[in-house]
């Protein structure tokens, strides 16, 4: 057995970490499973990329991610971004306040420094308080701020009202309220 093998597999666990910003904040701390028909990797590069091919899925507690291809670029030994294709590549999570999103596009890539996920190529993202669809959507991770369309293509939006507010209890017939 090589002996370098359980450091290169700690090591190809740190290169997925930046997916866990796409997951519920208790997701960062769940171990994450990632498996694929194969691999293409060299570990011991500090700028590189590794390539992982064929029905690639990876989970980490609420987040599942499926896709034909992720390729993990790394730049001074940091992950520089991540990036999932396929017809189409999938996200589902649970957010922090316990709704589900669901995202789906031909391409979807995580800058990591930038703190932005694009979604490029008939993408549409689904939660409760609404949809957007298109075909290129920019998402900030940290400030919440999105920016779809400007490239001649129609956006769509749905947004969902919020829940009416209960109405205030009425006083029992024959009884009067008093001030």
């Amino acid at each position: 057995m090589n002996r370098l093998l359980p450091s290169k597999l700690a090591a190809l666990a740190l290169l997925m970490l930046p997916l866990a910003a796409l997951a519920k904040t208790t997701d960062r701390n769940q171990p994450m499973n990632l498996e694929a028909a194969s691999q293409d990797c060299n570990l011991m590069d500090d700028d590189g990329k590794c390539r992982f091919t064929g029905n690639v899925v990876i989970t980490q507690g609420t987040l599942e991610v499926h896709a034909d291809t992720a390729d993990v670029f790394r730049k001074a030994g940091q992950i520089d971004r991540v990036v999932l294709t396929g017809k189409q590549a999938t996200l589902k999570q649970i957010m922090d306040d316990g709704a589900p999103m669901n995202a789906k596009a031909d391409n979807i890539e995580y800058r990591v420094a930038e703190d932005t996920i694009i979604l490029t190529g008939n993408y549409t993202v689904d939660s409760p308080k609404g949809s957007n669809a298109g075909q290129r959507m920019v998402y900030n991770t940290k400030t919440g701020n999105m920016q779809s369309g400007g490239d001649g293509s129609r956006v769509r939006t749905v947004l969902q009202p919020k829940s009416p507010a209960p109405a205030p209890a009425k006083p029992a017939a024959g009884k009067t309220e008093k001030k």
